[in-house]
């Protein structure tokens, strides 16, 4: 099993906890869901800042790495942290 799948199973373990984005916003883990049509597993996840709004992203790109090119002064290895 490699590391994606595994950052993919502690996720699923996370509902209801919060996470942190590499942008240092927090969000609360509200749910998972599967795409209609592709059936790809969604991350249900909600803001704790602005307006609070509800958002969905596919787990893969949830558990993903940073593009460290694109930004190269972030510190952070992943586009989400668990915070524990």
């Amino acid at each position: 099993m490699d590391e994606l799948e595994k950052r993919k199973i502690e996720l699923r373990n996370h509902k209801g906890k919060m996470v942190r984005h590499f942008k240092n916003k927090n969000y609360l883990i509200l749910d998972f869901a599967t795409h209609t049509e592709t059936e790809e597993e969604l991350v249900i996840y909600k803001a704790l800042y602005g307006n609070c709004g509800v958002f969905a992203r596919p787990i893969d790109m949830f558990v993903s790495e940073i593009d460290h090119e694109k930004y190269p002064e972030i510190s952070q290895k992943w586009r989400f942290e668990l915070i524990k």
